[in-house]
């Protein structure tokens, strides 16, 4: 019995952390993604999804948008994404 009261309860708390994670969200103001939209950027390759967290590796480009230090952009797989280029991981895929 009381294996499985510790087993329910473990349980609940990793789903109430997942649940927690998933809440935080970036709100990007919208001159950053009216910024990004009109840039002509060619796009870069890279394998995989590009998915918000998905930190982009040293040999992709971030392009800095002015006086906006927190964010920057790059065309990936024909998508535009904003990236935290202090993490280089990416805030937002813009569709």
């Amino acid at each position: 019995m009381k294996a499985l009261v510790i087993s329910a309860v473990s349980v609940f708390l990793s789903l109430g952390g997942a649940a927690v994670a998933q809440t935080t969200t970036v709100v990007v103001p919208g001159e950053v993604k009216t910024y990004v939209q009109k840039q002509e950027t060619p796009s870069v390759t890279f394998e995989g999804d590009v998915v918000v967290g998905t930190p982009l590796p040293d040999t992709v480009e971030i392009h800095t948008i002015p006086d906006q230090p927190d964010y920057g952009y790059v065309v990936v797989n024909k998508k535009r994404v904003l990236v935290n280029p202090k993490t280089r991981a990416v805030i937002e895929v813009i569709q």
